[in-house]
């Protein structure tokens, strides 16, 4: 190599190192700056319930941090895909956060042949809460355990109905998942989230919801509703009068719904652990756990790559559920 092609070269690499240093200062520069404005929500269902209680846990701690306020917007729709097709969407800068359930991101891409959005569009920020299932009875129903409740829909076929928070939800496929377990019928009745569910289970026109705390603790505490059993390992903390489904003779029946945060996919890694870091810190907060108990939800934060580990197996479990039952959308 001649003098002058050696100079080139070093001019070449001078040069490149120089790019990428920019490159790498414009990263964290974004980092350093973010957020630059309000920081929003998404969540995926009405207002009431797991993931908008969750959400709103996650608004409160993370805006004492984060300097932006906030913001909780409700996108309820299309089993879901309306908010997740938003944030997939959305500019690749953090400012738009999914509130993901598990029920929508594990189910939809299993249930639904066409989506607007793909997994593959959505980065985990991290895993905030999760929440056990009760077991709940219109009082209408004659039954007060659980082994009375399965005696009498067995004797009864076709004459229940059950709620869900929508087509896909973990109340829909974990009530089928129960269904096939005990032998029972019920009719499925979907609705676009807890709250309006909720209403109409307490009206008697539905008589079985299989749903988180949040939904049906009050009623069963003021005698609305009946509890039946938790789908827990353990007993919740606020429901400690209910049996778990195995100590109430349902044996190997769990059934546990969990919130993640998520962004676009190719927001900058910097931000993303960043804004994840920050969530952490709320969700540690002894306040945070309190409203979280309060409302019968358990903090369980998880860093990006063991939320994207626990999507990935339950999405395992899941599809083996859906397929053995085979499972479709009504």
């Amino acid at each position: 190599m001649n003098l002058f092609n050696r100079r080139q070269l070093h001019i070449t690499l001078a040069a490149l190192a120089a790019l990428a240093s920019l490159a790498s200062s414009t990263v964290w520069a974004q980092a350093d700056a973010y957020p630059s404005k309000p920081i929003t929500l998404v969540v995926p269902n009405p207002p009431g319930g797991l993931v908008d209680t969750s959400a709103r846990l996650v608004s409160e701690s993370l805006g004492r941090f984060i300097g932006q306020s906030v913001v909780v917007d409700n996108k309820p729709g299309g089993s879901g895909n309306l908010a997740y097709s938003l944030v997939a969407r959305s500019p690749k800068d953090g400012h738009t956060v999914l509130v993901s359930y598990s029920g929508y991101h594990i189910a939809n891409p299993i249930l639904m042949d066409k989506l607007p959005w793909e997994l593959k569009d959505l980065t985990p920020v991290g895993l905030v809460t999760v929440a056990t299932n009760v077991i709940a009875v219109h009082p209408s129903v004659p039954a007060n355990t659980l082994k009375e409740f399965i005696a009498w829909a067995k004797q009864n076929p076709g004459k229940l109905n059950y709620a869900s928070q929508g087509n896909g939800s973990v109340s829909h496929i974990g009530t089928e998942i129960f269904k096939q377990q005990t032998g029972i019928e019920m009719t499925h009745v979907p609705y676009k989230g807890s709250g309006q569910a909720i209403q109409d289970v307490l009206a008697g026109q539905v008589q079985v919801f299989i749903t988180t705390p949040p939904s049906v603790m009050g009623h069963v505490l003021n005698g609305k509703l009946k509890a039946l059993a938790v789908t827990g390992k353990i007993r919740h903390p606020q429901l400690p009068q209910v049996p778990t489904a195995s100590e109430a003779g349902l044996t190997g029946f769990e059934l546990e719904s969990w919130v993640a945060l998520y962004v676009a996919s190719g927001t900058p890694k910097e931000v993303v652990q960043k804004l994840s870091a920050e969530v952490k810190r709320g969700m540690e907060l002894p306040e945070t756990k309190q409203r979280a108990d309060q409302a019968g939800i358990e903090i369980r934060y998880l860093t990006p790559d063991n939320t994207t580990k626990l999507l990935e197996r339950d999405t395992v479990s899941w599809a083996k559920a859906i397929k053995a039952g085979n499972i479709k959308f009504d």
